[in-house]
This record gives structure tokens, sequence and C-alpha cells, in this order.
């Protein structure tokens, strides 16, 4: 059979029933549309979720009390809880291990800050003037903390423009204004610059004070809740975290590692905690999605198989004047592959329009790679070959004779 006599007779065959075929090519397009915008929201994610890790620093190493996992292994679900880390420890990390540029340990808690009637509840951060370099913090205005505010257990503050904003209100001057921590009166002497972000650990929704200052007036105690180092440059990580471990693991008085009160991660090894996250949540959201392809499959095996049913006496003609069973074969399953490639097509831009809505209205990051598009085709050419295989075997099967006297 002629490629132009095919075509010709796929169009006519579909478009003798437009709306079955409307109907049919729209379970396919639902389904590609789908499985392209949930996956498109999954990549966001992730990338989205690596960025803020990246946004917290370069080449940082982070200490935190708790159990320990060997590198590259997930988080523990407890870590940060536990009261195990010191300023001691920080100050020997600093002194025994060369290849370091920074280190800034914190102790950070939530509570109540109240000012001019208004309150709000974040985190309060007591850490020392290395951490903006280590933890990529910019000062907006005035200045952050010094060694002299450190060494004097000052109550100051830097606030960021979140707490700003809830406090005194949108872009108000805050510098010089007093804030009321646990009962504790601070002086704001800095506001950060707006980095963004939303939840728990939003960058611009937290309160910076010294760190002594802190363990003495909020805390009292002496303990840390994390240590973050900036290492020389990312081929020292490594090299880096395996020397924090035994060095702590010394000041511990630990021998087995299995047993260690603190953990040491690096950005590599937060990174790929997240990125198995949000893939599983990916894999999740586009199986979801898939079973709207399933069923526009099946929708197509129907259509194909009703049509081969109304068409029997053509199949039977066709066959009488000389048709062979390929030249039936080709022209049903072809019809099937026509309707699924149509439907991957106008689900690859429906696809495409949903990302960006969600995108544009609900803030939720998306991307939509080009991997994502050519299995969208495959895929839609997959069903087309597999749902409608059936129907054209059956087709080119027909007995002429039988299908000559079908009523």
């Amino acid at each position: 059979m002629a490629i132009f006599d095919l075509l010709e007779e796929i169009y006519f065959a579909l478009s003798a029933n437009k709306i079955r075929s409307f109907l049919t090519v729209l379970g396919i397009v639902i389904g590609i549309g789908s499985v392209i915008a949930m996956v498109s929201i999954g990549q966001g994610a992730q990338g989205s979720i690596q960025s803020s890790i990246q946004s917290i620093g370069s080449n940082l190493v982070i200490v935190t009390p708790g159990a320990q996992r060997g590198v590259g292994v997930q988080v523990s679900a407890g870590r940060g809880s536990a009261q195990t880390l010191t300023q001691a420890d920080a100050d020997a990390i600093q002194k025994e291990i060369s290849s370091i540029k920074q280190i800034a340990p914190e102790l950070t808690r939530r509570y109540q800050i109240t000012a001019k009637g208004q309150n709000t509840n974040t985190s309060i951060t007591g850490t020392t003037p290395a951490y903006p370099e280590v933890r990529n913090i910019a000062v907006g205005e005035g200045s952050f903390i010094d060694a002299q505010q450190m060494a004097s257990y000052s109550k100051v503050a830097v606030i960021g423009p979140t707490v700003r904003d809830d406090l005194f209100g949108q872009g108000a001057e805050a510098l010089g204004q007093s804030i009321k921590i646990n009962g504790v009166i601070f002086k704001i002497v800095g506001i950060t610059q707006a980095k963004g972000g939303s939840g728990f650990n939003n960058p611009d929704d937290i309160v910076y004070v010294p760190l002594t200052t802190a363990q003495r007036f909020l805390a009292g105690d002496a303990y840390v809740t994390t240590i973050s180092i900036e290492a020389q440059d990312q081929s020292s990580m490594a090299s880096v975290q395996q020397q924090i471990t035994i060095l702590l693991l010394e000041r511990h008085k630990i021998s087995d590692p299995a047993a260690a009160d603190f953990g040491v991660l690096t950005q590599a090894d937060i990174v790929a905690t997240a990125s198995t996250v949000t893939s599983t949540f990916t894999i999740l959201l586009a199986s979801i999605a898939g079973i709207s392809l399933l069923v526009g499959g099946i929708g197509i095996m129907n259509m194909m198989l009703t049509t081969v049913t109304e068409r029997t006496r053509e199949i039977g003609l066709r066959k009488a004047i000389g048709a062979k069973k390929r030249d039936i074969n080709l022209q049903f399953l072809m019809e099937a592959i026509t309707l699924t490639f149509l439907g991957g097509m106008i689900g690859v831009g429906l696809g495409w329009l949903l990302a960006y809505l969600v995108s544009l209205f609900a803030g939720i990051a998306t991307s939509v790679s080009w991997s994502s598009v050519f299995l969208a085709f495959g895929v839609s050419a997959a069903i087309g070959v597999v749902f409608g295989y059936y129907p054209a075997r059956r087709a080119s099967q027909l007995n002429p004779i039988e299908a000559l006297r079908y009523e």
C-alpha cells in the first residue's frame, strides 16, 4: 500500500466519526499533559531545594549533635536535638585543622519576640562574626555582630527583613529600635539582605545575636546546636569531614565511631538526601498521572475494536479485491498510532501550559526538561502500538467471505 493511500485512508477513517476520535485523543492528551506537568513540578522542586542548599554557603561542612551516620548516608531524623557540642569543640576544630577558612558555631532556638505592641515567633541564632562569610549572609543595613560585641556580651541583634516587616511594618526603619527576646531587651544594629524562602528555614525570618549573649542570657548554657565550617575548597571537604570526625571522637572520648554523639555532614550529603526525597516524590507524581495514560490506551483499544466491528464489510471487500493481511494490519495499527501521536503533541503543549500556570499562580518552581518531552512522545507511540496491535491483528485475520456476509 502506498504511503499516500495509507494516509488518506487514515484521514477518512478518523474523520468519519470526529466526536469519538476527539474523545479518544483527549484521553491521551490528559495523560501526557498530566505526566509532563507532574514531572516538571518534581524536577522544579528538586532544583529549588538544591539551590537553597547551595545558597547557605560555599564548601560548607556542618557539625551537629546527635547520632553519627556514614558519609553520603541520609540524615538522622533526630539530629540536632542533643546538647553534646560546645564552644570548646569549635575552638579545637579551628586550632587543629588547617584546611578550613572560617568557622562559625551557633546556638539556635525559637523564641517569641515583641516590639511596639507587635510580636512574632521566630528563630534566634547566637553566632560569631564569621557567620556571614560561612553561611553566605549579606547585611543590607547597618552591620553584623563584631568581636567587641561578642567579648562584652552585648545585647545587640541583626534581624532579617521578614522579622522587620512583622514587627515594624513593611520596609519600616528598624535600625536603632529595641526588641524584647525572652524578656531581654536587644538593640537592632543590622538588617540582612533578603534571600527569599519560606517555612521554618526561611533565612529572612531569623534574628542573629552574639553567641556569648545567647548562651548567657537566653539559653543559660555553653552548648552550641551547630558548628558551620567553610573548607578551603571543594576538594578538601571530604578530608575536613574526616579530620573533624577523628578530632571530636578523641575529644568526646569515644572509641567506636558508630556510637558518636555528633554528626558531620557536607553539602554533598545534604543534596544527596534531598535529591533522594524529591526523586521519590517525582516518581510518585508521575506514576499517579501515568494511570490516566493507561486509561487513555484502553480507550484507544476500545475505539479500534469498535471500528473493526463497524468496518467488517469494508475489510472483507478490500481483502476480496487483493488487500493482504499486512495491509489491513498496517492500516489499523497506523490509525491507533496517529491518534496517540496527535494526543502526545497536544499533551506536551498542555503539560507545558500547566507547568507554567502552576509556577505563575501557585508560586511552585517547575522545570520542563526535554527528556520528559521525548519520553512523552515515546510513551504515546508505545501506547498506540501496544493497544492498537490487537484490534489491527483481529481485523487482518477476518475471513473475507464471512466479512462480506456480515450485517
